[in-house]
């Protein structure tokens, strides 16, 4: 198991990614960062990672180490239901516990990454322990 928004789950995800074959054929025309930014209740320091395609390379990293593309924005019970599949990022959005900056355009293009990403990013989250409590909180 790997923790929620650690390095060791970071370094999970950037693994699957890079490893997998279909993810850099789907991305080979894309060159774009989507950022992730997760507020904890009782910190004011956000957890920054990027999600980085670049041209068929596919990398998962912490901070803030390129521009973003696009921004998402949410507290760390929302991050986690999304990741976990409990909650849907479309929801989330649409009752403001989940805020998108940046090239809305780019977002809508990369769908096809977006959803081969989610598939990639299976098999780590069926080894992450996401730390929410029964209510989804």
């Amino acid at each position: 198991m790997v923790d929620f928004l650690t390095p060791e789950w970071l370094d999970a995800l950037d693994a699957a990614a890079r490893a997998d074959k279909t993810l850099a054929d789907t991305t080979r025309e894309l060159d774009l960062v989507f950022e992730q930014r997760v507020h904890d209740s009782d910190d004011a320091t956000p957890f920054v990672y990027q999600v980085a395609f670049d041209r068929g390379t596919t990398t998962v990293s912490a901070g803030a180490t390129r521009p973003a593309t696009v921004t998402f924005t949410q507290d760390r019970a929302t991050a986690a239901a999304i990741a976990s599949g409990t909650a849907s990022a479309q929801r989330a959005f649409m009752t403001g516990q989940l805020r998108v900056g940046g090239d809305l355009r780019a977002l809508v293009e990369a769908q096809d990454a977006m959803a081969a990403i989610g598939d990639v990013f299976a098999s780590v989250r069926q080894r992450t322990d996401f730390g929410l409590q029964a209510d989804g909180a």
